[in-house]
């Protein structure tokens, strides 16, 4: 592999990028989005005492600037070593996507929470995880060696992509839960879309292409993420409910003084498997558009039987 600290440094990115989604489930479960009145800076200071809901949000601050200072590394190392135009281009797009998230973090506080930033807000973040994971992919040894081309299965490029879209509408629909912009019922019949989308999509694939190694694995990790996003899902609702007093996806029962532990833990989770899950999914479509030529396409010499 020619560039094999490029491909590492991605994965680095991709990992602090899922930490980040982390940070900003902590902010949100814990209430501390206006725990720092003021943006740029905290309270005036780059550094404010870390205490109380200044803790989370303040961190949040500071791993949104390292991701924004790799991010840039990233883009500037892509344009000096990567010959591919596209791969050049896609990690430019990546750092004016970091600025636009830091923009509506910053509106978030200015404008004191509005639902449709702060929707935006999280939505764009998972977008840029996935970009992230898609350039690690990009970058790693088995996209270097080349596709594996198959026969094309009828369907199912506009399966994958479709899977792909109906888990984005779910983070969306998520993230509006999670901001009161309405109630959880939409989201709920979002999952159920989700799931027999996912298991459609993954059960074509894994019938028809049992032994391609890139297919396989891709299917079956977004398969993984999405049935433990599900059960995460119902963990999260039935915490709420074994406290008695809310079932909205805020971590506080209307008359509690401090988020529930169990109740932070299982939405966090969530937010970040749907983080994964969201990724996966592109992943898959990624793997298929590279492996599956559209029907009436060309196939290499080196093809796989549909069973391969």
């Amino acid at each position: 592999m020619k560039n094999i600290w490029l491909h590492r440094f991605c994965i680095l990115l991709a990992a602090c990028t899922l930490l980040l989604v982390v940070a900003g489930g902590l902010v949100t479960s814990n209430d501390a989005g206006l725990s720092v009145p003021d943006w740029p800076l905290s309270y005036g200071k780059l550094m404010p005492p870390m205490v109380g809901g200044i803790l989370y949000e303040h961190s949040h601050r500071m791993i949104a600037t390292t991701i924004g200072l790799l991010t840039i590394i990233l883009a500037v190392w892509l344009s000096r070593v990567e010959r591919r135009r596209w791969l050049r281009r896609l990690g430019w797009i990546a750092l004016a996507a970091v600025v636009a998230q830091g923009l509506l973090g910053g509106m978030t506080v200015i404008w004191m929470l509005p639902k449709p930033v702060s929707i935006a807000h999280a939505c764009l973040a998972e977008l840029f995880f996935s970009t992230t994971v898609a350039m690690a992919l990009f970058t790693s040894r088995s996209w270097e060696r080349g596709p594996q081309l198959v026969a094309d299965t009828p369907g199912l490029h506009g399966l994958v992509l479709a899977a792909s879209l109906a888990v984005f509408v779910q983070v969306v629909l998520g993230a509006a839960a999670r901001h009161n912009a309405f109630g959880l019922i939409p989201h709920v019949v979002g999952a159920a879309v989700v799931a027999g989308t996912v298991l459609w999509a993954a059960f074509r694939i894994l019938v028809s292409y049992p032994n391609h190694q890139a297919l396989r694995k891709s299917a079956h990790t977004l398969l993984g993420f999405a049935m433990l996003q599900i059960l995460l899902g119902l963990a999260a609702y039935m915490s709420r409910v074994a406290y008695g007093r809310s079932t909205s996806l805020s971590p506080w029962p209307p008359d509690a003084l401090q988020p529930m532990p169990v109740m932070v833990l299982f939405t966090v989770a969530h937010v970040a498997v749907g983080a994964l899950t969201l990724a996966a999914s592109v992943l898959l479509a990624i793997q298929v558009f590279r492996h599956v030529p559209l029907r009436g396409g060309q196939l290499a010499p080196h093809r796989l039987p549909v069973t391969s």
